[in-house]
């Protein structure tokens, strides 16, 4: 058995971005970290009975989706726990600053990977 890709085709490419999708405890609060303190917009929704239940954030080339966990169906343990997102940009630092000032706490951004200091 191969584990080589099959040869480029003609046919047209169909996967065009890779999005994560976050169940979220909070669909509030996560707007108010991704939306108020990244700087991501909301280009789509869903609201069901007068209420957010999904979204698309988009932030340049970068997107995510958020939707919230149904009250009856949170899983057991941290949420969140062992997750990382990596968003891939020409200048961190300049969007860590712009976050910092909005309020968000994170780390300094870092080269990951050994790639740099």
């Amino acid at each position: 058995m191969s584990t080589q890709a099959p040869a480029a085709t003609n046919a047209a490419v169909n996967v065009q971005q890779a999005v994560p999708f976050f169940m979220v405890s909070s669909i509030e609060a996560s707007l108010r970290y991704y939306v108020d303190g990244l700087g991501f917009r909301m280009t789509r929704q869903w609201i069901d009975e007068g209420k957010l239940k999904w979204c698309w954030l988009q932030h340049g080339g970068a997107a995510l989706m958020l939707q919230e966990y149904r009250k009856d169906r949170m899983p057991s343990g941290r949420l969140g726990e062992g997750v990382s997102v990596c968003f891939q940009c020409s200048d961190a630092l300049s969007i860590y600053h712009a976050a910092a000032a909005r309020g968000i706490k994170a780390k300094r951004p870092f080269v990951g990977n050994e790639c740099g200091s």
